[in-house]
């Protein structure tokens, strides 16, 4: 891995080497694989080019902050454990605190317990350490008295008051918010040569620290010089890749074959084939890509194929049912209308709208993505930074007018203000219908969903931001096999698509029934 060499850096071959040494020389693996801990040479070249550059007058480390993207069964976490204790044990630094983050208490324990069985296991290094399980703490001996390692986890809330010398985020796509993070960051200032290393897989979440310090990675790497002393290394397959290809995997996978068994992953990728639904967990845990969600419920190639030129003039008057997701005062607002066709399926058309200001708040390309959709008419903004319930009731109004519209769904969270709008503006408070977001509500339309795409019997015009939405699509499933959509785990916004479910179980309550689908009504019902 190089460097620059520009004057202000300079290599110490001796202090890369010694930094290197220390693995296999002080350190054992505790899970898995017995033995030294030799370096596979990804690890060999990180911690050489990690160690090795420094700043030419003060010799301090180049590096202050390294972010490492990998695959699952590549060694990250025990490669995390051996840097923590070459910062704790090794380094020099007076009074050292290193603490190790994770998102879990039990996470955090996983990095705690290699650390200190490695510790345990090299009598020169336990002798200079003393060990608190109960705490998840390492506390420093003789010479490096005054210095310890602490694990710490989101559970535990923000962390104030600390002086790391050294940081490791392990799983850091596993992040909730940017507490932990912000908190230790700022206490950074006070060391000379401080360490935040963060080492990942790949996430689903393009609003998370992960996925900007993924970004910000991809920058450094393409232009070293926007900042120099932040070191990226990133493997993974490239998005026009063939997933299934052994290639590919290699490409993605430093340790493939050695820790990472190519059977296993011959294994994973026969079922993710197998099984559309674990194809995205199969390229984000095992490929290192980002993907939208943890599970992909609908193929995609199921929903392009349910893609056909509408005339929507021939819908004008047409029996339909609706759905209004209005899911937060800030962020995108889907409207949707459901035709019930004569060969069982359904026809759907939806609207969205985003407050202006809160564009700006999306990070690198789903910033560009939500613009582009905006600027090509597919989302309506609205000012401000919290949508205008005043003006998508006025256009939802407007909407209705062209249609037989039966009943309009809702979910009743944040949706009074948008009801009594639309009461006020003749909406018969016969036709709104609240729909509470669980099961009940939506295990019958979900699954009657899949059966349209399934069977090309959904038909869509090709918005391009309906089908993000169906992209981004995780489920919840209980235990009597009923399902529902996933918020939490869809990899972004399912706003349209909650609303054509809604919109559809209303179909199926009050339309299939009575025959109602392909003959238009005597003009819309509550005008």
């Amino acid at each position: 891995m190089a460097g620059t060499t520009d004057g202000r850096w300079w290599f110490d071959e001796k202090e890369a080497k010694r930094a290197c040494a220390f693995f296999p020389r002080m350190l054992s693996h505790v899970k898995g694989r017995r033995g030294p801990f030799a370096l596979e040479t990804w690890q060999s070249d990180l911690v050489s080019t990690l160690f090795g550059w420094k700043e030419v007058g003060t010799n301090f480390r180049r590096y202050k902050t390294c972010y490492v993207e990998v695959p699952r069964k590549n060694g990250k976490t025990t490669m995390a454990a051996g840097i923590l204790l070459y910062m704790l044990l090794v380094d020099k630094e007076v009074g050292a605190e290193v603490y190790s983050a994770a998102t879990t208490r039990e996470q955090a324990g996983l990095v705690y317990e290699i650390a200190a069985q490695m510790v345990t296991g090299k009598p020169s290094l336990a002798s200079r350490v003393k060990r608190l399980d109960s705490k998840k703490r390492l506390v420093g001996l003789g010479e490096h008295l005054g210095s310890f390692f602490q694990a710490c986890s989101s559970e535990a809330g923000a962390i104030h008051g600390t002086n790391p010398h050294c940081l490791i985020f392990d799983e850091l796509h596993e992040q909730p918010d940017r507490k932990l993070w912000e908190s230790f960051q700022t206490g950074f200032g006070a060391r000379n040569q401080p360490l935040l290393f963060s080492i990942t897989t790949a996430g689903v979440d393009r609003s998370s620290i992960c996925w900007e310090q993924h970004e910000y990675a991809l920058a450094v790497r393409a232009n070293p010089e926007l900042d120099e002393q932040f070191l990226p290394l990133i493997y993974a397959a490239e998005p026009e890749d063939d997933w299934t290809d052994p290639v590919v995997w290699k490409k993605a996978n430093p340790c493939l074959g050695v820790s990472l068994k190519t059977e296993f992953l011959e294994r994973e990728c026969r079922k993710a084939q197998e099984i559309p639904a674990m194809q995205n967990g199969f390229r984000r845990l095992h490929l290192n890509q980002w993907t939208r969600q943890v599970e992909r419920i609908i193929p995609m190639s199921d929903w392009d194929r349910c893609e056909t030129a509408i005339d929507w003039d021939e819908y004008k008057g047409r029996v339909c049912y609706a759905g209004l997701d209005l899911s937060s005062t800030r962020d995108i607002t889907a409207f949707a209308l459901v035709f019930p066709e004569e060969n069982g399926g359904v026809t759907v058309r939806p609207w969205f709208w985003i407050p202006e200001d809160n564009i700006d708040r999306r990070t690198g390309n789903d910033q560009r993505q939500v613009r582009n959709y905006a600027a090509n008419g597919y989302i309506r903004t609205t000012s401000g930074n919290e949508v205008d319930v005043l003006r998508v009731a006025d256009e939802v109004m407007e909407i209705c007018r062209d249609y037989d519209v039966r009943k309009v769904g809702y979910d009743p969270w944040n949706a009074v203000g948008p009801v009594q709008l639309l009461q006020a503006n003749g909406m018969p408070l016969s036709v709104l219908e609240k729909m509470t977001q669980g099961s009940a509500t939506y295990n019958e339309p979900f699954k009657r969903m899949l059966s349209w795409i399934g069977g090309a019997k959904l038909r869509h015009d090709g918005d391009p931001v309906l089908r993000w939405m169906a992209s981004n699509l995780a489920h919840k499933e209980d235990v009597n096999g009923n399902i529902r959509p996933d918020k939490g785990k869809s990899g972004d916004k399912i706003d349209g698509i909650s609303a054509i479910l809604m919109a559809s179980g209303l179909m199926l309550q009050y339309g299939v029934e009575s025959g109602a689908y392909m003959e238009k009504g005597s003009g819309v019902l509550f005008f």
